[in-house]
């Protein structure tokens, strides 16, 4: 499996930290069987994120062609209806600053590849979202972004882990952690994944919502 993990400007750590730690020790436990990348629309550069001590480098442009695994995170940013703090931009400004680049035509050809799985991270979803590319999906992202989701046409659900098929989403900036393990799982077997969630001494939390099954006779 080669998992490719998409940086822009902005983006939030956290969320692309977790999930690539998780999968990178996949790659040691399937001794090298995967590998994993960070990558930017724009190819190699050293890229900021919104915590202005941070940055990590992305050594190749994203490439839907040659990823069996793109995850995209969201950013960090002021809160829409938030108090002032020292961070310049929302994170809607973040995100739409960052559709202003190749970005949305390299994800649009992600999401159209039927060999492909997208999973995103807390906003990550919002991104792909606002590009027009999930209308009609089922998505999670953070609590507080929920009805920004639904407002863009997606079916948003209410859940630490949602797995659409080839569109896996996590919950909020915490999920990159169940998230990984459960790409884990899915892509390369529970044994596998379990072998990681030992090594992190991390016990997976949360639901994963499957889009399969008898629908509820009620809304709850």
């Amino acid at each position: 499996m080669r998992a490719q993990f998409v940086l822009f400007d902005g983006f939030d750590p956290l969320d692309v930290i977790a999930p690539f730690e998780v999968l990178d020790a996949g790659c040691l436990v399937t001794d090298g069987e995967s590998t994993v990348e960070f990558v930017s629309a724009e190819g190699a550069r050293q890229v900021p994120s919104g915590i202005p001590a941070i940055s990590l480098e992305a050594t190749a442009r994203l490439d839907p062609d040659r990823a069996d695994l793109i995850l995209v995170p969201g950013a960090v940013g002021k809160l829409p209806d938030g108090p002032s703090d020292r961070r310049p931009e929302t994170i809607p400004m973040i995100i739409a600053r960052s559709l202003g680049t190749e970005l949305p035509a390299l994800l649009r050809a992600a999401v159209e590849r039927t060999d492909t799985t997208v999973a995103t991270v807390c906003g990550g979803s919002l991104v792909l979202a606002m590009a027009g590319l999930i209308k009609g999906r089922c998505a999670t992202t953070h609590h507080i972004a929920m009805d920004t989701l639904s407002g863009a046409g997606v079916n948003a659900v209410a859940a630490r882990v949602v797995d659409d098929g080839d569109l896996i989403s996590g919950a909020n900036v915490t999920s990159g952690l169940d998230l990984g393990l459960y790409l884990l799982e899915r892509e390369l077997g529970p044994r596998i994944a379990n072998a990681v969630e030992k090594l992190f001494a991390h016990e997976r939390r949360g639901t994963v919502w499957r889009n399969t099954g008898r629908t509820p006779a009620i809304a709850v």
